[in-house]
C-alpha cells in the first residue's frame, strides 16, 4: 500500500499532444485533460504537429489514425525519427489487426477506441505518466553516477580552533535550505565543507552534486546547467537532463562561482529567485528544487568593482559565509590530515603508530603548503607509492617537495627576464609542482583551465596540448 502511494506522489504532470483533424474531440480533450492535472496543445493535422515538436518538448501524443493527408501511421513514423521518447496513443474507431500490428511495430504506447470514454483517457495518461516517471528516474540515476563517480563522504579533519568554528557553522547552517557561499584559498577543501553541509542537512538522502564551474568550456555550460532538447545544437542527439534537474530535492555544489561568464550569471539568477530552469532549445519553465552551494578563491567584492561578477547575484549567493582557512594556519592538524589521507592510500594499512617518520612529519609540519590540503595530498600519495613499507621516510618524498617555488625565486634571479618569459616560468613551475595536472596547476595560479591553456598558447606561440 505504502509502496503504491510513494508512486503516485512521484507522478508529474505530462505534457500531452493531440493529433485530429475532428475539432469537436480536440475542444473536448483541450477541456478535460487539464482536470486530470496535465497540459495539452492539440493540432489539426500532423503537418502543424511535427512543426511544433522542433521548439516544444511533448511527453506523449494522442494520434487520430484516420486524417487527411498524413495519417496517423506515417505521423508515428516522422513521430519516431524526430521525438523518439513521446509516447504514442493510437484513437481509432477500426480495430483491423493489421494497423494494430503496424501501430505496435511503430511503437504505439496504448490505442483508445473512439469515440473515446474520459475514464480511460485518464486511466492510459496515469500510465505514461508512470513510465515517463521512470524513465527520467533512470536517467536522473545515470547522470548522479556520472557527476559522482569515485566521490565518497569524507570527514573534515582537524581539531585546530578555526577548524571547531568552521563544523559549529557548518551544523548551524545545514538543516535550512539557505545558499551557502564557501570561500577559501585553492587546495583547502571547499568541497568538503559543501559535502558536510549536505550530509547535516534533510535533503541528504538526496543527490549531492558537485560542477566545477571553470572546467566547463563555455559553450556547454548552459546544456551542463539546465540540460537540453534534442537537436538544440549540433551534437545534442537526445534529450538531456541538467544538472539542476538531477540534483533536484539535493544539493548542487557550484565550485569556482567566480569563473562562471556574465551572462550565465544573469541565467543563474534568474533561476535562484524563480525556481525553474529552461532546457536548451525550450521553451516550457520546469521547477527545481535543489539546494545552493557555491565556491571560490577569488575575490568576489573586487570582481564586482571591476564589472566581472554581477553584485545582485553575489548577494543571492551569500546568504551565509564560510571561510575554510589556509593549512599555514593550522598546521597543528598536519599530522592527522597526513595520517588520514595515508590511510586513503593505504586503506588496509594496520595501524597508524610509526607510519610516518619523525623526520617526515617535523618536515611536512615546517612547510608552508602554498597548495594547501591538495599539495598535502599529492604528496603522501607520492610518498605511498614509493614506499615498500612502513614507515614513510624523506627519501620517498617527491625531489621538489621543501624547496622555494620557483615562482618566488623568479624575482631574485640575476639574470633579466622579460615579462613573457617570468609568466611562463610561473605556469611550468605550478605544473611540475602538481605532477602534470593542469587543473591544480591553474587553481594555485588562481586562474582557469580555459585562461591557463590560453596562455599557454601565447607564450609558446603554439597550440597547447
Amino acid at each position: 500500500m505504502n509502496k503504491k502511494k510513494s508512486n503516485e506522489l512521484q507522478r508529474e504532470p505530462l505534457n500531452v499532444m493531440c493529433v485530429d483533424d475532428e475539432a469537436q474531440l480536440r475542444e473536448l480533450l483541450t477541456d478535460e485533460i487539464p482536470r486530470f492535472g496535465h497540459d495539452i496543445t492539440a493540432y489539426p493535422d500532423g503537418a502543424s504537429a511535427l512543426e511544433a515538436l522542433r521548439d516544444h518538448h511533448f511527453d506523449c501524443a494522442l494520434i487520430d489514425l484516420k486524417m487527411p493527408g498524413m495519417d496517423g501511421l506515417e505521423f508515428m513514423a516522422r513521430l519516431r525519427e524526430v521525438a523518439p521518447e513521446v509516447q504514442p496513443i493510437m484513437l481509432t474507431g477500426n480495430a483491423d489487426l493489421n494497423v494494430s500490428v503496424q501501430a505496435m511495430r511503430l511503437g504505439a504506447f496504448d490505442f483508445l477506441e473512439k469515440p473515446c470514454k474520459l475514464r480511460e483517457v485518464e486511466a492510459c495518461l496515469m500510465r505514461v505518466a508512470d513510465k515517463v516517471g521512470m524513465m527520467r528516474q533512470c536517467q536522473k540515476l545515470e547522470r548522479q553516477i556520472e557527476s559522482q563517480a569515485g566521490n565518497r563522504p569524507r570527514d573534515i579533519v582537524g581539531k585546530h580552533a578555526s577548524m571547531d568554528e568552521m563544523r559549529r557553522v557548518i551544523q548551524r547552517v545545514a538543516p535550512s535550505s539557505s545558499t551557502v557561499l564557501v570561500l577559501g584559498e585553492t587546495g583547502t577543501g571547499k568541497e568538503l565543507v559543501a559535502r558536510a553541509i549536505h550530509n547535516q542537512s534533510q535533503r541528504s538522502q538526496e543527490a549531492f552534486v558537485a560542477v566545477n564551474c571553470g572546467a566547463l568550456p563555455e559553450n556547454l555550460i548552459e546544456s551542463e546547467l539546465f540540460g537540453h532538447q534534442k537537436g538544440a545544437f549540433t551534437g545534442a542527439d537526445n534529450d538531456r537532463l541538467g544538472l539542476f534537474e538531477v540534483t533536484s530535492g539535493g544539493t548542487l555544489f557550484l565550485d569556482e562561482i567566480g569563473e562562471l561568464p556574465k551572462a550565465m550569471q544573469a541565467k543563474l539568477l534568474r533561476v535562484l529567485e524563480s525556481g525553474e530552469i529552461r532546457r536548451v532549445g525550450e521553451t516550457m519553465a520546469r521547477k527545481v528544487d535543489c539546494r545552493i552551494v557555491c565556491a571560490t578563491h577569488r575575490d568576489l567584492p573586487r570582481m564586482v568593482s571591476e564589472g566581472e561578477f554581477r553584485e545582485d547575484l553575489m548577494y543571492r549567493i551569500n546568504t551565509f559565509e564560510i571561510q575554510v582557512p589556509p593549512l599555514r594556519e593550522r598546521s597543528s592538524d598536519i599530522p592527522e590530515l597526513a595520517i588520514e589521507l595515508l590511510r586513503r592510500f593505504r586503506p588496509h594499512m594496520d595501524s597508524s603508530d610509526n607510519a610516518i617518520s619523525p623526520q617526515v612529519m617535523k618536515q611536512l609540519s615546517d612547510y608552508a603548503w602554498p597548495g594547501n590540503v591538495r599539495e598535502l595530498a599529492n604528496v603522501i600519495e607520492h610518498a605511498s607509492v614509493m614506499c615498500d613499507a612502513l614507515p614513510i621516510q624523506s627519501n620517498h618524498l617527491p625531489s621538489h617537495f621543501g624547496r622555494m617555488p620557483e615562482t618566488v625565486s623568479l624575482f631574485n634571479s640575476d639574470q633579466p627576464m622579460t615579462l613573457k618569459e617570468m609568466e611562463l616560468k610561473m605556469i611550468e613551475a605550478a605544473i611540475d609542482r602538481n605532477n602534470g595536472n593542469k587543473t591544480a596547476a591553474a587553481q594555485d595560479l588562481g586562474i582557469s583551465v580555459k585562461t591557463l591553456y590560453n596562455r599557454m598558447s601565447v607564450l609558446l606561440g603554439k597550440e597547447a596540448a
